[in-house]
């Protein structure tokens, strides 16, 4: 008789599973920022904390960049749903790797929970609280929050885990490599 447990599609230690930690870690940071930037920077300009950096307080109700921030509502829904869809897709991702996949661990689950952190925001608010503005004389980039440089540095892991496989040689360890026969 089969453990009824072997077959539960989600275990903490199946895969690169046990790094989902990371992505709850991610959510709540990126939440507990957010709530601080709601409750003080909201009702002010700025807070300036480098000459090249400032805490600001947006709305962003489009993706990154503010794309399609001038959409008629209809944005909402769409990256609600993308990133809903989005979040399961890594969830399976994660648990299928090889459980020595350390860079493509950190990298679904970087995104996973900037992911997750951001459709919190657009389910509770409607859009995204954006806050972490740099500039520099007449330079400046659009501003960002904790979920996107998850975002941004899951997939910076993503794309060095690609660039280290590349070189691996996809044989199981314990196989040997065949030999034509002689003739």
């Amino acid at each position: 008789m089969t453990n009824p447990l072997a077959k539960v599609w989600f275990t903490p230690t199946r895969g690169g599973s046990n790094w989902l930690w990371l992505s709850f870690f991610v959510v709540i940071l990126d939440q507990a920022t957010k709530a601080l930037v709601i409750s003080t920077v909201k009702f002010q300009d700025s807070i300036s904390l480098l000459p090249i950096l400032d805490i600001v307080y947006l709305e962003n109700t489009g993706a990154a960049f503010s794309i399609l921030a001038q959409a008629s509502g209809w944005q909402r829904w769409f990256f609600i749903t993308l990133a809903v869809v989005v979040s399961l897709t890594l969830m399976i991702w994660l648990r299928r790797i090889r459980s020595d996949q350390t860079i493509l661990a950190i990298g679904l689950s970087l995104v996973l929970g900037g992911a997750l952190g951001n459709v919190i925001d657009r389910v509770m608010h409607g859009y995204v609280v954006d806050f972490i503005y740099f500039n520099w004389r007449t330079w400046d980039f659009p501003a960002f929050n904790i979920a996107d440089t998850a975002i941004s540095i899951g997939a910076a892991c993503l794309l060095i885990d690609a660039f280290l496989e590349s070189g691996h040689d996809r044989r199981p360890a314990d196989s040997t490599p065949q030999t034509p026969p002689s003739k």
